[in-house]
């Protein structure tokens, strides 16, 4: 597949009829949704799931999101949903990349981009990564290509 970065973490996909919408493709909002379950799928393989966000009174939330839609998906079609995480200032912020591929034909048919912060969860106030967060996610990061949009 021509992924954007090396070694994305992986879901496979096929819209479903709840999935379509009256252009008969595949809804805007179904592929935000498919983001938020393919990073949540990536960061619980990394070993950081939800138990252990509430246990650290710690999350990354999306502070800013972009979401490109390059070409449509059908019914039925396969997709490949990857995702790295690309960037990190170490203390407080990072980054999530996705790029969703049809299977058979290797197009892409979205690139998003998350910019993250951590928060405690209690309060909602930015707070510093914690040691957990700073060991499993920065060791997880892909460096982005300079010539990458």
């Amino acid at each position: 597949m021509p992924w954007d970065h090396p070694q994305p973490f992986t879901l496979h996909v096929r819209p479903q009829a709840g999935d379509i919408d009256e252009l008969q493709h595949t809804n805007n909002a179904v592929y935000v949704q498919w983001c938020e379950k393919v990073g949540w799928a990536h960061s619980q393989a990394l070993g950081l799931g939800i138990a252990d966000y509430q246990r650290l009174d710690r999350a990354m939330v999306i502070r800013q999101a972009q979401y490109d839609y390059l070409l449509p998906s059908l019914l039925g079609q396969e997709l490949i949903l990857g995702t790295w995480l690309t960037d990190s200032d170490g203390k407080l912020t990072m980054e999530r990349r996705f790029q969703f591929i049809r299977a058979q034909d290797g197009a892409t048919v979205l690139r998003g981009r998350w910019h993250l912060v951590c928060v405690e969860i209690s309060s909602g106030r930015a707070r510093r990564l914690p040691e957990e967060f700073s060991r499993v996610y920065l060791a997880a990061l892909t460096a982005p290509p300079a010539a990458a949009g």
